[in-house]
């Protein structure tokens, strides 16, 4: 520590000891990461070229992989015995405790088990349940009616915006490991502002939902494939306030769902097809970045299918001429097009019936939502 430009006192060279840190470290986190970053090399640890967070030590045919959150450290091997080794440097050089086998990371509850792992926010739900009062709530099927339409309604009556805001931004790390509030949450999002008696009910059958859906989770099977496959979608001048498109995508690691996404369109879409376009780009985008995570663990992908349910905006990915339909899209959304060329992707069509993006572009009935849950990987919490 020094003392700070502009406030200093020429007559003392004191500064301030610090007896007790508000988050655990006694160093700025930076320093502590250069610190432990490079401690780690010097014993023979690689960091990962684009996450720079993650560590990984090849000895023969074992490999150990570390993964580093501010002061929590998680790591795992093929090996037992270079777990124990690890465990014991890291204590050697720091102050630290060992909480044994992965089971409660941030909120996130972690089942592991010979078939795979599963994470949940049941204890995270539940305690949002009776922080708003729904603990005795009736259960609702899906998230949001296939009727609702929400807009600005000025007629309706104002409500506490901090509550409102409260219970978004609850649900919104709710969707860490519950894809299937992802699409609901996010459009309720966009009434934050000026929330209305209106939106505030349809928040709270979000809450109803997952009270009678609270034991699932996200579940990763134990598999060898690795291969990347995307699923794009829009609904075209679905926001009836703005009257932009909603993206929707998923994005999958053989057969385990690892990303998913909700959002709308920053511009208005002039057609269907520049809609879905748009969706590929930004599906394009995120698959992309995941395959260059993948290359920290040596696997390389290419041609990644993208799966797509609109012909038109398949063919104008593989199209490189500019015609009518064309002309007035961005040219930044023309990135998908450029990859396609290059063989990084490829843009398939896929049965609107088989469309598992749809979940996260627009509210469905009972039955479609449900089996689409089931193939994004929900299922009830074992144990």
């Amino acid at each position: 520590m020094c003392q700070p430009p502009g406030f200093e006192n020429l007559q003392s060279s004191h500064v301030f000891k610090l007896n007790k840190a508000l988050y655990g470290l006694k160093q700025a986190p930076r320093a502590w990461y250069e610190k432990l970053s490079s401690f780690l090399v010097g014993n023979g640890f690689v960091r990962g070229k684009i996450d720079n967070t993650l560590f990984k030590k090849e000895l023969k045919n074992n490999f150990l992989i570390i993964q580093i959150y501010v002061d929590d450290i998680i790591f795992g091997g093929t090996n037992e015995g270079l777990c124990q080794e690890f465990a014991k440097l890291m204590h050697d050089e720091f102050e630290m405790s060992m909480m044994g086998e992965l089971k409660f990371f941030l909120g996130l509850q972690i089942v592991q088990s010979n078939e795979g792992i599963q994470i949940h926010q049941t204890k995270y739900a539940k305690e949002l349940l009776k922080k708003y009062k729904m603990e005795d709530a009736k259960p609702m099927k899906t998230p949001m009616h296939t009727s609702c339409a929400l807009k600005l309604d000025e007629l309706s009556t104002d409500v506490d915006q901090t509550q409102y805001r409260g219970m978004i931004g609850s649900l919104l790390y709710l969707t860490a490991t519950r894809p299937d509030i992802m699409f609901s949450v996010c459009v309720y999002a966009r009434f934050q502002s000026q929330p209305r008696e209106v939106h505030l009910k349809a928040v709270k059958g979000i809450f109803r939902y997952f009270k009678g859906t609270i034991n699932l989770d996200l579940t990763f099977r134990r598999s060898q494939d690795f291969s990347l496959l995307g699923y794009c979608d829009a609904d075209y001048a679905g926001d009836r306030w703005e009257r932009k498109s909603t993206n929707g995508g998923c994005h999958f690691l053989g057969s385990n769902l690892v990303s998913w996404m909700s959002k709308r369109q920053s511009t208005i879409a002039l057609s269907t097809c520049e809609a879905e376009y748009v969706s590929a780009k930004h599906c394009c985008t995120q698959l992309l970045w995941i395959k260059h995570q993948l290359e920290d663990y040596d696997i390389f992908e290419s041609s990644i299918p993208i799966l797509c349910d609109n012909t038109a905006a398949i063919s104008l990915s593989k199209n490189p001429v500019m015609h009518s339909i064309a002309k007035h899209i961005e040219i930044k959304h023309h990135f998908v097009r450029d990859h396609i060329q290059k063989g990084t992707f490829e843009l398939m069509f896929v049965n609107t019936e088989e469309q598992l993006a749809y979940i996260f572009t627009k509210p469905l009935p009972k039955d479609r939502f449900v089996k689409l849950r089931q193939n994004l990987g929900l299922e009830p919490v074992i144990g």
